[in-house]
């Protein structure tokens, strides 16, 4: 669907404040040491995941490294995570997250690594720590970016409704790496906005999460709702400033 078919632009979404890693013009962390969170997809050729069970599972790894016993500093109520340094550093800056895809004795190697797996229905996606972003480890940096072109076979069922559902935007074409990064910010961005206590009862529940695509008619509701609205900042495949995103949570909706 092209964006001809919404020709008013969306509306800036108020849920982002002055100095969020998300907005798209320039601002004092530009100029900070850039990071990025490195999650890596294991896509066999003969058996890949499909593009849906990846775009979730992504979004519930990014949720799990979030509240991770070691990416939790002092001031969140624990000590200080071996993560936690890290995971401050890349959320004071652009918060970058890159998919890169592996298989056989790549996906070994990238599990050997300091991080989390995090499985779905087949999908299996290793997220980690953040590094620099010229810092890759060895075993991440060769592995690719393209290649993540997943498909559905099967009809998509319809999102639970009284969970939480991230809304991919239909008017903006993404691969499936860039478009589980994306899921990943919108789960993020209801992350940040919970109560500590709606937090708890999330990561009890296993983040339990949906991923749909609207229609533009509802996609257009949903972007002028409140909810929290991820605007990309256009560094690779979209241009900057795309609303991609809606991330609908039951706590958040007013």
């Amino acid at each position: 669907m092209s964006s001809d078919s919404i020709p008013e632009p969306l509306p800036a979404p108020s849920v982002v404040p002055a100095g969020s890693p998300f907005r798209t013009e320039p601002t004092a962390r530009d100029e900070a040491p850039q990071f990025v969170l490195p999650l890596v997809v294991h896509i066999e050729k003969a058996d890949p995941p499909a593009r849906n069970d990846a775009l979730v599972t992504a979004a519930r790894a990014v949720l799990t490294i979030l509240s991770d016993p070691r990416s939790l500093g002092e001031d969140e109520g624990a000590g200080e995570g071996e993560w936690a340094r890290a995971m401050r550093d890349w959320q004071d800056a652009r918060i970058r997250k890159v998919v890169r895809r592996a298989r056989g004795a790549e996906w070994r190697k990238a599990c050997a690594l300091p991080g989390i797996t995090v499985t779905g229905e087949r999908a299996e996606v290793r997220v980690y720590p953040p590094v620099p972003l010229d810092g890759w480890p060895k075993e991440l940096v060769k592995l690719q970016v393209s290649g993540t072109d997943l498909e559905d076979a099967e009809p998509l069922a319809a999102p639970d409704l009284d969970g939480p559902v991230l809304w991919m935007s239909p008017e903006t074409a993404m691969s499936a790496g860039k478009a589980m990064a994306q899921a990943g910010h919108g789960a993020q961005l209801a992350w940040w906005e919970l109560s500590e206590t709606e937090r708890k009862a999330w990561r009890e529940a296993g983040f339990p999460l949906s991923v749909a695509t609207p229609d533009a008619r509802h996609w257009r509701e949903l972007a002028a709702s409140g909810l929290p609205v991820v605007r990309d900042a256009g560094f690779t495949e979209v241009a900057p400033g795309s609303c991609t995103v809606v991330a609908d949570h039951p706590a958040l909706r007013r």
